[in-house]
């Protein structure tokens, strides 16, 4: 029993030694503030983003998670990068497929004109 109180009384003075050390009971004062990291490779603002971009993107840690400002950029970026590169697939399907449509008449106009001559 007597061991027992005295790992009690041992454990509840680390704790409080270590509670203040951290709040500032110490000669030296309060630990200092830590500047939040932040996100030292952002994504490229004067290219398109690319694959390699993307995979070497690492986003820094913070006690929650990821920072959420840092976070939501890249994924705004991304997201604008993807738009505009479905709309300029979506204009070069259309071109394509006018340009087969008028291959296509092309053909059957000079089928036609074969035809006739005969």
């Amino acid at each position: 029993m007597v061991m027992f109180l005295f790992l009690v009384v041992a454990l509840a003075v680390v704790v409080a030694a270590v509670s203040l050390a951290v709040v500032g009971g110490g000669e030296s004062g309060p630990l200092p503030e830590a500047a939040p990291e932040r996100l030292w490779d952002p994504l490229p603002a004067d290219r398109p983003v690319g694959r390699a971009d993307v995979e070497t993107l690492r986003f820094p840690l913070t006690p929650r998670g990821y920072r959420m400002a840092d976070v939501d950029d890249a994924l705004g970026r991304l997201a604008a990068e993807l738009a505009e590169r479905d709309a300029r697939i979506a204009d070069l399907e259309s071109a394509l497929a006018g340009a087969r449509a008028a291959a296509a008449h092309a053909r059957t106009d000079k089928s036609g004109e074969g035809e006739e001559q005969r």
